[in-house]
């Protein structure tokens, strides 16, 4: 699989497809860039998709576990396929928490980006119980020893359980997110590497209507994540905005905004 190096950095990315169009695309936590391949029948015949592993995912590494990735850094690195490939104009998809990697790459390259696809992104409003599984809110220190004894963690999700406050889909995420040392330790260095990924949602949605720049985002009408009434607000600022709410939860969105994408393109063939 090829790779990006910068600053003894690597981003690992696969090749999907083969079109003539650019798409670059981010997945969700504890994925990695294969989770894209069913976007290759729904769209590998007008892009070329570069799907990447997320750092700490895949084959993908930041050369500091401690260094909170930049958004400049970001653009570095992508940068560097821009010109590999040569280039010019490109469209980003991010689903889940690669969202937030397509909201960077909007605040630092708009001017190059055609259009932006989101699938229930991360980085505009989030579920709080969401942020406390990948995103832990809680002294440095102390999540670094939920890594080693993770017994209040998990007593702390059973008192969710028993008092309903959390929905039953976002305790089983955060369980599942939780129960080895190996993915503790990713949870963990997620939370220091993107820590820094955060943005002015007003200036995201300036950027995208000062440049034109079309917007279609999916969600799944029983998503506990990140639900329609989050992004509602974003959505209706956009110039050119299109919201698609999916009969799905969170996890397979993705599969399913493939097969939607595809018979959307069969309808139009016809």
């Amino acid at each position: 699989m090829p790779y990006l190096i910068c600053d003894k950095s690597k981003l690992h990315y696969r090749v999907i497809g083969s079109g003539g169009k650019v798409l670059l695309a981010f997945h969700g936590y504890g994925q990695s860039s294969l989770y894209y391949h069913p976007m290759e029948h729904a769209l590998g015949r007008d892009y070329t998709i570069y799907a990447f592993d997320l750092f700490f995912h895949g084959g993908s590494r930041l050369h500091k576990d401690d260094m909170p990735l930049t958004k400049e850094f970001m653009k570095r690195m992508i940068s560097q396929l821009l010109e590999k490939y040569n280039i010019e104009q490109f469209s980003v998809m991010g689903f889940s928490m690669g969202g937030k990697f397509a909201l960077a790459l909007v605040e630092q390259m708009a001017d190059r980006m055609e259009e932006l696809y989101l699938i229930a992104p991360d980085g505009i409003k989030t579920s709080f119980w969401y942020n406390i599984a990948t995103y832990p809110g809680w002294m440095q220190q102390l999540f670094k020893r939920t890594v080693v004894k993770p017994e209040p963690f998990f007593k702390f999700l059973k008192v969710l359980h028993k008092y309903k406050l959390a929905h039953k889909s976002l305790i089983r995420f955060a369980h599942f997110q939780m129960d080895s040392t190996a993915k503790r330790l990713r949870v963990y260095r997620s939370w220091i590497g993107f820590r820094d990924l955060n943005f002015d949602i007003r200036q995201i949605v300036q950027l995208l209507n000062n440049h034109k720049i079309p917007v279609t985002m999916f969600l799944g009408e029983y998503d506990e994540i990140i639900s329609p009434r989050r992004v509602r607000v974003f959505m209706d600022a956009l110039d050119k905005g299109e919201l698609v709410i999916l009969k799905t939860g969170h996890s397979n969105l993705i599969q399913d905004v493939a097969d939607l994408l595809h018979k959307r393109k069969s309808l139009n063939l016809d």
